[in-house]
Order: structure tokens, then sequence, then C-alpha cells
């Protein structure tokens, strides 16, 4: 209760609770309605993509979530089978044999892309005649892609008899065509991965341009040699950099497909050696028609993907250096 200028008591006081809310202001009014016609134009910029993830991410992904428990063949209604499909994939020699090259694959092609990919990186970040030129031409082969042409042209190069097997022969070394020797086969897959590393390279360029020049002056002040620079210096400062390419790298990694179907025929090459996670994923759902046992595949696929992404990112907790980390 207080007391209005000609002393009468007021009821409305604003620690009154009962007191009713003061109406908004034109210009509250006036913002709000703002806002709301910002939040609609908004959404309707969004709408395309918004109705995209749910009509071809979100609602593809929830049926083949629906699929993996079910028999279906394209032809026939799906029948629901439970957790057989994915009891089936662990008695599955050819489903083992894939995780096997899939690993083997990641391990070897992604650490070599990125180590090929930085030392050109380094080699490029300092300023010198044709810098512009020499950028372009190893990005190059990133703009082609994965594609089928470049994938048949790397089959040619390396098959029996080829070019390349044929400067191998005349320095004494004999191996037959790669594409079909179970030793060298998954290696052909891995160059072809890791000749295509303009991508991470040009990050790589723009993590080396944001180190400060002055740590590396100050370490040769110091006698530090360029092993020690590298270690010290650069590695730390473009530890995010690094990190970024490694998780980008990795999960493009597990979703190869085109380079594996084609080099092999869509058969997984000589033994087996090539027989990449979504090629064997492929041939159960659209040569055999077995798509609920195809779904199993692609969700556990998933799964693994996941489970690696996530043990990156703990390791990144220790190994990866930002400028506000001043204690680590």
């Amino acid at each position: 209760m207080v007391r209005t200028a000609q002393g009468a008591p007021s009821s409305h006081s604003s620690g009154d609770p009962a007191a009713p809310p003061a109406a908004p202001t034109p210009a509250k009014r006036a913002r709000r309605l703002r806002r709301g016609r910002e939040g609609a134009a908004g959404y309707a910029f969004l709408s395309p993509w918004i109705l995209g993830f749910l009509g071809l991410t979100l609602g593809p992904m929830l049926a083949s979530l629906y699929l993996s428990f079910t028999d279906y063949n394209l032809f026939t209604a799906p029948s629901w089978v439970g957790l057989d499909n994915y009891r089936r994939l662990f008695g599955d020699d050819q489903w083992l044999q894939s995780i096997r090259v899939t690993a083997a694959y990641v391990v070897l092609a992604v650490p070599l892309k990125l180590a090929l990919a930085l030392a050109v990186a380094m080699l490029l970040a300092s300023p010198h005649r044709g810098q512009g030129l020499y950028r372009s031409a190893f990005y190059a082969p990133s703009l082609l892609g994965a594609s089928v042409s470049v994938a048949l042209v790397w089959r040619a190069l390396f098959s029996d008899d080829a070019v390349v097997d044929r400067i191998l022969r005349s320095v004494g070394i004999e191996t037959g065509g790669w594409v079909g020797n179970p030793d060298f086969a998954l290696l052909l897959l891995v160059l072809l991965a890791v000749w295509q590393f303009g991508a991470p390279m040009v990050i790589f360029l723009a993590g080396l341009k944001q180190v400060p020049n002055q740590y590396y002056e100050a370490a040769e002040v110091d006698g530090a040699g360029w092993w020690h620079r590298f270690r010290n210096i650069t590695l730390p400062m473009i530890s995010p950099v690094l990190f970024f390419n490694l998780l980008l790298e990795t999960v493009n990694s597990f979703q190869v497909f085109t380079a594996s179907f084609v080099i092999s025929g869509g058969t997984g090459g000589p033994a087996g050696s090539t027989l990449i996670y979504t090629l064997y994923l492929y041939q159960q759902g659209f040569t055999h028609y077995q798509m609920g046992y195809a779904s199993a595949m692609a969700w556990m696929l998933i799964l693994g993907a996941g489970l690696v992404v996530a043990a990156l990112f703990r390791m990144s907790r220790t190994m990866v250096f930002y400028s506000g980390d001043e204690g680590r």
C-alpha cells in the first residue's frame, strides 16, 4: 500500500503480488511483432532445407531403422524378425572380412593422406614465384572427386601388363598387376585416396597462415632445428586444424564406395581384399535384395563410426591446443 502525490492510498504497487501486470507499451508490442516477423521470415528461408532434411534424411533413416528389424526383399511386404538380422551379422564371415578391410583402409589412408597434405601445405605456405599455380595443381585431383571415370583410369593404370606394372617390371619388381593381386589391391585404393589430398591441404594452408611468425624467429634465435620447430610450434598451433582434418577424413573413409566398386568390378577384389563395408552393404541390398539385412549393416556402420568419432573427441582433450589453454 503506497500513497499517491495527493496522499490517498493506492492499491497498485510494484511489490503487491495481486497487482495486475502492466500492459505492454506500443514500443514493446512493435518490437515483439518485428521479432515475430523476422522469425517467420527465417523459417521461410530455412523451409527448403527443413523439408529436405525431413523427407530425404530423417525419413529414410527412420525407415531403414524399421527395416533393419524385418525381412524385406523389395518385392514383398516386410515381415518383422526382431534382432535376427543383427544376430546374423556376427556369424557372417564376409561381414567380418569387410570390417577388417575397412579398418585397414582407414588406418592406412587417413594418416598417409594427412601427412602428405601437411607436407605439401608447409612447402606452399612460404611465398615464392608461381605459388598460385602450384596450389591449383596440387588441389586439382580433389576437384575430380571419387568419380567413376577416375576409378576407371586408376584401374587401367594398375592392371596386369599396364603402365605401372611395366615400369615396376623394368626395375625387377613383379606384381602381376595390382588389381588382381590380393597383396596390392587394397594399397591401390589407399593410393587413390592419398592422391586426392587437395582438400585437407587447403585447410592446412589456412591453419599455417595463422601461426605467428615470431614464434619461429624466437626458436631460431635459441638454436632450434626444423624438427624442434615443427614439433613444438607448428603441430601445437595447428592442432585444431589437424583434428578437424582427421575427423573429416576418418568419417569420409568409412563411406568410400565408388573406388572399391569400380576397381574390383563390384566383386570385392581377389580373396575379398577390397571388400569395403559399403560395397558389401550394396551387394546385400541391391544384388541379393536382402534390404532388411543391409539396413542392419548400415546401422552397425553408423554405430561403429560414431564410436570412432567419440574416441577421437575424447583424445582431442589432451592432443588439441587452443590459444586460451595457457595451462596445457
